[in-house]
């Protein structure tokens, strides 16, 4: 605001123009409100004034709102002020009401409209435009080339049906102006058609006021309707758009889901394919080495048969070997109870051990950190006697300066006193050299009180850092005895744990040896196999059962998206022919209005039912998901099982093989 002020009054100043004190008052408020607004209402101003505003409003953009009304603005003064507005881009609304403008006003407004990009809103309330029709043409012609103006007011401008013809031709071209107000006008009958005309070509809503224009009331109703039904025609067409676009998202939102859904059944039918494929490798492996093994039990069966004479044999003697081993249990299991108790004993002992250690590294961190103090205490120590060497040193350089300027102030007094008289010249000398032997003696005292001192000092360091050394040397041998324990005490530590261990080892062999008994128990995992592969058989069965009801599932979702295709474009079309209805029938409004109503309460109830169809369908699917999920979980379970089994299987053949009765039968031989 200051900026714009300073401007007017430097053009003022410039063109030798009077600035009035009523424009610099309502700037200076202006600025004192920080508005955006210029209001210079009831204001004459004069020619030169409106010269000085144009081209303030040339140079600096600062006001949105310029407010001109009841100005008295002159016919040379409102040129020369719309001339300055051409440029600007700033104000966005002009108020020029009541400044009498008639034929070049309008001529400069036409030029305005034509080339100004800003103005929104224009009021040109009880002026005079409609007089002159040549003028009002040039001002119609700059209305229907403007593509930024939306608000125009005409009211009380003396405007004709020939007026309202070129205003009718200008609405034609035109296709932003959204709200024209011609109240209080002379339009009448011809002019009243030529606008309803305009308005029915025109396919951009404008809001027209004509109220006391002497049109009748047949025309003055059909402005009003035609207004009304643009305003329903663009009601109808914003909520078709609506209904559209939230019908094309639910077909996407349904898509991806469908999409993500298909994805989600593919892994799953991967992970099963996968999982099956390595179950039936696994079988297949597992038969092969049954297979095998069965090709070698009937190789051993005519073994067997050799052997059954010798088992009979030999069955007193597994007799008397169970006994053994029940005789063999109970001494393990007293042994294990003495490891036990052992094991509990060695825990304790190296517990206190590890506590009594414990306790001896505190105490030597206790002691290293007493020795640490003392050597910090000593360093300081030493550090403090370091300082008051130096200080000493710089005292006595202080001293021999101030002797050694005493000595020349001495000589200065000799010289002045020889220029001034010879006879006293003895005397002085026997006065100089008394005070020089003085000041000498002086020097020679001090110097030795000072070596003293230091020779001193030095002693008392040498005796510190003896100290210090034997400090060190005695943490050092202490740490090296502390270590040296250190190691020692994992040194026995490691020995007893590796005796502990190998003492485990012979435990575990001689529990090896008991694991022979797992020969029974190859009959009953013949037979789970064979259940386990029932089962398998079963669930493959099932699996395939639910991936048929998947299938199902996805054909009737493809069925209800084709009905809800089917069912939107058969609302649009309903839409559309409600639409063709509204255009046709102009003296029914309100029961297309109804129609609508229920065409839209009909697109809620559709909308819903699909919603709670598709909320329905989505639950149905979960709920189907879950129990995939719950079956595959069981069928990794099982196959867990199955695997486990088969391993145990396994390993319970090998031991059958390796614990054949023909090396029951060799071990008696031997």
């Amino acid at each position: 605001m200051e900026d714009f002020r300073r401007t007017y009054l430097r053009l003022c100043k410039e063109g030798g123009v009077e600035p009035q004190e009523s424009v610099v008052a309502q700037l200076q408020e202006s600025r004192a409100t920080q508005g955006s607004r210029l209001d210079l209402c009831g204001q004459s101003l004069s020619v030169d004034t409106c010269s000085v505003l144009a081209r303030a409003f040339e140079k600096d953009a600062v006001f949105t709102e310029v407010s001109l009304s009841d100005c008295m603005l002159s016919e040379e003064g409102a040129k020369v002020l719309l001339t300055g507005l051409f440029l600007n881009t700033t104000v966005k609304v002009l108020d020029l009401k009541g400044n009498n403008l008639r034929s070049t006003g309008a001529e400069v407004l036409g030029k305005l409209l034509a080339r100004n990009k800003t103005l929104r809103r224009l009021v040109l309330e009880w002026n005079a435009l409609g007089v002159w029709v040549e003028a009002f043409s040039l001002f119609c012609d700059g209305l229907a080339s403007n593509s930024v103006l939306t608000q125009l007011d005409l009211r009380n401008n003396q405007i004709n049906h020939h007026g309202a013809f070129e205003l009718a031709l200008a609405l034609k071209c035109n296709s932003t102006l959204e709200v024209l107000d011609l109240r209080w006008n002379n339009i009448g009958l011809l002019g009243g058609r030529s606008l309803l005309e305009a308005l029915q070509k025109n396919k951009h809503r404008v809001q027209l006021e004509v109220a006391g224009n002497n049109i009748p009331s047949d025309t003055l109703n059909a402005l009003v309707d035609n207004s009304d039904r643009q305003s329903t025609l663009r009601e109808s067409r914003s909520r078709t758009q609506v209904l559209s676009k939230e019908i094309q998202t639910l077909r996407e939102d349904k898509g991806r889901q469908f999409l993500s859904l298909m994805e989600a059944f593919d892994k799953q039918r991967e992970d099963m394919g996968r999982s099956s494929r390595s179950t039936s490798i696994q079988i297949g492996q597992l038969q092969e080495a049954l297979n095998e093994k069965t090709s070698a039990i009937k190789s051993l069966t005519a073994k067997l048969q050799m052997t059954e004479a010798a088992l009979a044999l030999s069955e007193q003697k597994k007799q008397n070997m169970g006994e053994l081993l029940s005789r063999l249990n109970a001494e393990k299991e007293e042994q294990r109870k003495q490891q036990s108790e052992e094991r509990t004993k060695e825990q304790e002992e190296s517990a206190t051990r590890d506590g009594k250690l414990f306790r001896e590294i505190q105490n030597l961190t206790e002691t290293n950190g007493q020795l640490r103090n003392k050597v910090e205490e000593m360093g300081c120590r030493y550090n403090t006697q370091q300082q008051q060497i130096f200080e000493l040193k710089q005292e006595l350089t202080n001293r021999t300066a101030e002797l050694k300027l005493r000595l020349a102030q001495a000589e200065d007094r000799l010289e002045t006193e020889k220029r001034r008289s010879k006879q006293a010249l003895e005397d002085m000398d026997s006065l100089r050299q008394r005070e020089v032997e003085h000041v000498n003696r002086h020097l020679e005292e001090s110097e030795r009180a000072l070596q003293e001192r230091i020779f001193k000092l030095e002693g008392q360091r040498i005796q510190l850092e003896e100290e210090l050394s034997k400090a060190k040397a005695a943490c050092v041998t202490e740490r090296t005895q502390a270590e040296e324990e250190l190691g020692r005490v994992h040194a026995q530590v490691r020995l007893q744990e590796q005796e502990h261990v190998s003492s485990l080892e012979e435990k575990l062999r001689s529990v090896c040896s008991s694991l022979q008994e797992v020969q029974l128990h190859c009959s009953q995992q013949k037979q789970t196999i064979s259940a386990l592969q029932v089962k398998n058989s079963q669930q493959n069965i099932e699996i395939d059962g639910l991936r048929r009801r998947i299938e199902e599932l996805q054909q009737d979702l493809s069925g209800k998206d084709q009905e809800k295709v089917a069912e939107v474009s058969r609302v649009k079309v309903e839409l559309q022919e409600q639409i063709g209805h509204l255009q046709a029938e102009r003296t029914a409004q309100g029961g297309l209005k109804e129609k609508i109503s229920v065409l839209e309460r009909e697109m809620k109830v559709l909308s819903s039912n699909h919603r709670e169809a598709l909320l329905d369908k989505e639950s149905e699917m979960s709920s189907m998901l879950e129990k995939l999920r719950l079956k595959e979980a069981e069928i990794q379970r099982m196959r867990e099982d199955e695997a486990h089994r088969a391993s145990y299987l396994h390993s319970a053949i090998l031991t059958y093989i390796q614990g054949s009765p023909l090396g029951h039968h060799t071990n008696p031989k031997k």
